[in-house]
């Protein structure tokens, strides 16, 4: 009885332990090279026609303060150069990570531009009015996941940094507007990305 049980330790103790390892595996940029903060990348859909890299844009009611996460029209523009900010360290930037998104050479409302989860008429869109830094439930929306996602990835928004906290998680995913405006929403389907160094 004592070495089965001792064999099922061992059994549950690597699953646990294989399971960690993988989700917090360094995210990798299309070069293969482990993302790091503070520096720029493009976040770029994975599947061709699907719209081009991440950018700001105007509010759907064309406020041009505060700016809303989206996309580019044309497949062939990179978006905006963006940064990641994880909650607790730096270095290398890893799966299932709790972190901050920023754009690094742009601000909105004079303040620096991270992403931020808002809900707009029952929508739960990603807007710019985020702040780097502080975890906890005062900051909640501001936090995101990079998580692995067949081949590629996806960012998920599903904050861990408050234990207290209802998290109301979703996929981040698109949007298509009758204007032909590509906006970054929580939905159930995810929209596939990569990374590549600026």
């Amino acid at each position: 009885m004592k070495i089965i049980s001792f064999l099922t330790f061992i059994v549950l103790s690597t699953l646990i332990s294989l399971s960690f390892g993988q989700s917090q595996s360094p995210v990798l940029d299309t070069d293969q090279n482990p993302l790091v903060t503070g520096s720029s990348y493009y976040i770029l859909p994975a599947i061709s026609e699907r719209g081009g890299g991440v950018k700001l844009s105007p509010t759907t009611y064309n406020q041009t303060c505060p700016l809303d996460v989206s996309q580019e029209n044309n497949d062939q523009l990179n978006g905006s150069p963006l940064s990641f900010h994880p909650a607790r360290g730096g270095g290398v930037i890893r799966s299932f990570v709790d972190l901050n998104i920023k754009f690094s050479d742009a601000t909105t409302c004079g303040k620096p531009a991270v992403w931020r989860v808002e809900n707009v008429n029952g929508q739960r869109v990603v807007s710019s009015r985020g702040i780097v830094g502080n975890p906890g439930l005062v900051t909640r929306s501001n936090w995101f996941k990079i998580m692995k996602y067949e081949n590629d990835y996806k960012i998920v928004f599903c904050p861990t940094v408050c234990y207290t906290c209802a998290r109301g998680c979703g996929n981040i995913g698109h949007t298509i507007a009758k204007t032909g405006r590509i906006s970054l929403v929580l939905s159930k389907e995810p929209l596939k990305v990569k990374f590549m160094k600026v």
